[in-house]
């Protein structure tokens, strides 16, 4: 159950920077970036309404610092989006939004079987590579998108493990606060670098449907960490960029590179060995 719920929260996520991908391409990215929490955060709070919760004080303590982390990721993959950087953030923030929940899980005890660690070996890899494009010359703007997708990896990495210290009896309540931070987030760095962020074109409003399937994201990897080790869901549901290579590839009909085409493959092998450990 926690493989095909984070196999879901994948799915999602993909299919969420599939459609805010193209369309902050279009209009202003930061616009994008912050009508999409409004959108999952709208879909969150009518989860709430059919079903349960009482989170703690806890509970909402470690949903702000995942909104913290939300917003922080956001922001810099959407600045890495903006300026043409992509090659180089998507597949440096991707690896990074595995690698530190697998961190924190092997911190609070989580031991995989062997067969899950050589399923996890091969992901982080195919991340790479899947996410990978062609990129034109180093030099700064090379150093740029490189520290634009450690500053995405460590923002999503930390959503991850926050949200995984979220119990089941919590309910979803606080993945609205969540939500409400990563919102607030975007806007203050947004504001910090002097870009515009107020939502003005109407394709910005798209937005809200690539928030409403980032929440339905987190909420199946919410569920999914109830259920399975965080180092495993975490690698799984981070394997988002191969569902979106393959969106570009069959809507948009975008070449697959051979690189990215290894990295499926490695994705696929990896899903299959973390799912028979």
């Amino acid at each position: 159950m926690a493989i095909a719920l984070a196999l879901l929260a994948a799915v999602a996520y993909g299919l969420s920077d599939f459609v805010g991908g193209f369309f902050s391409q279009r209009v202003s990215p930061w616009a994008v970036a912050l009508l999409s929490q409004f959108g999952g955060g709208l879909l969150v709070l009518t989860l709430t309404f059919v079903t349960s919760g009482s989170p703690t004080r806890t509970d909402l303590a470690w949903c702000v610092v995942a909104g913290l982390g939300n917003g922080f990721g956001t922001a810099f993959l959407y600045r890495g989006l903006a300026s043409g950087r992509m090659g180089v953030v998507a597949p440096v923030s991707g690896v990074g939004a595995a690698l530190l929940p697998v961190l924190a899980g092997l911190l609070g005890g989580e031991r995989p079987a062997v067969l899950v660690w050589i399923g996890i070996a091969l992901a982080l890899p195919g991340i790479w590579l899947v996410s990978r494009e062609p990129v034109d010359g180093l030099g700064a703007g090379m150093g740029a998108g490189l520290a634009d997708g450690v500053l995405a990896g460590l923002g999503f990495g930390t959503l991850f493990a926050a949200l995984a210290q979220v119990p089941e009896r919590a309910g979803f309540l606080p993945l609205a606060l969540n939500q409400l931070v990563a919102a607030l987030t975007v806007v203050a760095i947004a504001s910090l670098l002097r870009t515009p962020w107020l939502p003005r074109e109407p394709l910005a409003l798209t937005g809200l449907v690539s928030g409403a399937l980032g929440g339905l994201a987190m909420g199946a990897f919410l569920v999914a960490t109830h259920h399975g080790y965080l180092s495993v869901t975490a690698v799984i549901a981070s394997l988002y960029p191969a569902f979106t290579v393959l969106l570009a590839a069959t809507v948009l009909r975008e070449h697959v590179h051979r690189a990215q085409a290894v990295g499926l493959g490695l994705c696929a092998v990896a899903v299959a060995m973390v799912a028979a450990g």
